[in-house]
């Protein structure tokens, strides 16, 4: 069964009667909005009336009427007139009043129908008390009702014209912070907990400030205003264990949802103070690259998969690996001053390094991008007459030329610190061989030199025939040994 009715039509309706260019009927809306105003200043008790007074339960005809309405305000002739006749007013009037929690989730998906259209978008975001009384929405209990805010806040971040207006509200309102944790730390629905990532990677990108404020919330507590309906005895919540706890809900239900929290921590690596965040956390960052290192050896596209799933996990693939990076790089750096401090050379003892397959899936990767390569190229030769086709692939080309940076960079990383007893590793296990050296080589040279370069040699000292046989493929090498 649909969530929402189909909306009436007006054909039996007087002339003049009609909502814009619609069949809807103004005057069946105006009576809609009347009796909403009745449910929430009700004159005599019924029996779904709480003893306050106030209505908890919606009776199936005003509920199958006022979604009537909800489907209706996809339509921008009824969302003008809805807002002519102040239903954002109206809807205030319910969110301060109403104890109903399908009447609030209604009102905030028909407000956020109306802000899909750019001039009523602006009326709403301007509009300073509804917008609090919004925000206050995200500390609601009721799962339906969130999803419907963080939509509705989604829309108004995605206009140009008042993302400003949100993003400077939402940093001046403390709890939005607590509200989202709490969120993203608990909440089982999938749905409501990727829509609640796309807020966040919407506000992340939209402003470093907020970003650096709520990476800083993990170790001062903010104090926001008082809500009533406020989770309570929120605990001291802290950024990146929120996005971790949020990514491993949403892993196996939502790829879409994967991605955005991906992206999120993505994000969160290009301020110091994100990456001090995810690596000095207490157990040291090793939840974080115990679950990117698990998708990507165990779940991404793997050895079963056909090459061509790296141009379909290319965005995710590049989060993913841009934090291992940034993480790897942040690791190596501690362990450099360490040795610094105490001048003896100390082994890279990490569990970063550990894992041999990891490097095994960074070669797999560029392998498969040299079979989308390959297709891209056939591709062109095929759409040269086709500029939508050509446009298409460029973007292709684009986000794998990414991907390829991100993972050569990672991989270089981690074969200048391999030593001869990681190598042995690898080889015994068949992440390294003749073909997998030969494409990183491939991948990482010339830019990556020095780096293959080191790594040569400790190869040669764990296998002196693959070594030799790599520099007579590579001569570059030779001349340099």
């Amino acid at each position: 069964m649909d969530r929402n009715p189909s909306p009436p039509s007006s054909e039996a309706e007087e002339e003049g009667d009609a909502v814009g260019n619609t069949v809807y009927s103004k005057h069946w809306l105006f009576s809609i909005l009347t009796r909403l105003i009745e449910v929430i200043s009700p004159e005599k008790t019924e029996p779904s009336v709480s003893p306050e007074g106030i209505q908890t339960e919606l009776d199936e005809e005003m509920e199958n009427d006022i979604c009537k309405v909800w489907d209706m305000s996809m339509d921008e002739d009824v969302a003008l007139f809805l807002q002519e006749f102040n239903a954002p007013d109206i809807f205030m009037g319910v969110f301060a009043k109403s104890k109903c929690p399908r009447l609030t989730e209604i009102c905030v998906g028909i407000l956020g129908n109306m802000a899909c259209f750019q001039d009523i978008c602006m009326s709403i975001s301007k509009d300073e008390n509804l917008g609090q009384v919004l925000l206050q929405r995200l500390c609601d209990s009721d799962s339906p009702t969130l999803l419907e805010t963080s939509r509705l806040l989604l829309t108004c971040l995605s206009q140009p014209e008042v993302a400003s207006v949100w993003v400077e509200r939402i940093r001046e309102n403390p709890s939005v912070y607590d509200c989202v944790c709490f969120i993203m730390s608990s909440s089982t629905n999938v749905e409501l907990l990727v829509k609640v990532g796309e807020v966040v990677d919407k506000l992340f990108d939209l402003d470093e400030e907020l970003m650096l404020n709520w990476i800083k919330n993990g170790t001062c507590r903010s104090v926001g205003p008082s809500v009533d309906d406020s989770p309570e005895e929120l605990p001291d919540f802290k950024i990146v264990p929120c996005i971790l706890e949020a990514a491993k809900q949403v892993r196996s239900d939502n790829p879409e949802g994967l991605d955005v929290y991906m992206h999120i921590l993505q994000l969160l690596t290009t301020v110091d103070e994100g990456i001090q965040a995810i690596v000095q956390a207490p157990d040291g960052g090793k939840e974080t690259w115990s679950l990117l290192y698990d998708l990507i050896c165990h779940e991404l596209c793997q050895p079963d998969d056909p090459p061509i799933i790296v141009q379909e996990q290319k965005t995710v693939l590049a989060s993913i690996l841009s934090v291992l990076s940034a993480m790897f790089a942040s690791q190596s750096e501690q362990e450099y001053i360490k040795m610094r401090k105490s001048n003896v050379k100390l082994p890279f003892s990490c569990y970063f390094i550990l894992d041999m397959p990891l490097i095994g899936s960074l070669i797999r990767i560029l392998q498969y991008m040299e079979g989308c390569g390959k297709r891209s190229v056939d591709n062109s030769k095929d759409s040269e007459q086709q500029e939508t086709g050509r446009a298409d692939l460029n973007e292709e080309d684009f986000h794998l030329k990414i991907l390829k940076d991100i993972c050569c960079e990672l991989l270089s990383n981690m074969l200048q610190e391999l030593t001869k007893e990681n190598t042995l590793e690898g080889l015994h296990q068949g992440h390294l061989n003749e073909q997998t050296c030969s494409c990183a080589f491939q991948n990482l040279l010339p830019l990556y030199f020095t780096s293959v370069e080191s790594f040569l040699e400790v190869l040669r000292e764990a296998d002196q025939t693959l070594a030799d046989n790599l520099e007579k493929r590579f001569p570059s090498l030779k001349v340099h040994t």
